[in-house]
């Protein structure tokens, strides 16, 4: 029996920081006949954001990600709150590297429960 069989989801979980959202200050030219389409080089920045995302291993598919500006222990934190709340009652694994927000004792899934049921 695997473990999405027992109610377990495994999720690897990880960030990917610094993630620019450009905006193209021009259209881009259509493919001519033996031509192909242009895009322009120039672009306006509108800050950066951070993806916190979760790889369902069973599934083989992203389930819940997370943009936001900032990668601190809360928002790492709150991702996992917002992972677990569709399905409490499951049983849930996340594998996570060694980054330090992932570490506090205090920040552990079970406290997303106890948070959610006062």
């Amino acid at each position: 029996m695997t473990l999405l069989e027992q109610g377990i989801h495994l999720v690897s979980t990880d960030e990917m920081t610094g993630i620019q959202a450009i905006e193209r200050l021009f259209l881009k030219k259509p493919m001519k006949p033996k031509g192909v389409e242009r895009i322009e080089f120039e672009y306006i920045r509108h800050g950066t954001l951070s993806l916190i995302a979760n790889w369902h291993i069973a599934k083989g598919q992203v389930i819940m990600p997370t943009l936001g500006a900032t990668r601190k222990e809360d928002d790492f934190y709150q991702h996992i709150c917002q992972t677990i709340d569709p399905e409490p009652d499951a049983g849930w694994i996340f594998i996570v590297d060694n980054l330090n927000i992932h570490q506090s004792e205090s920040r552990r899934a079970s406290s997303c429960r106890k948070m959610r049921d006062g």
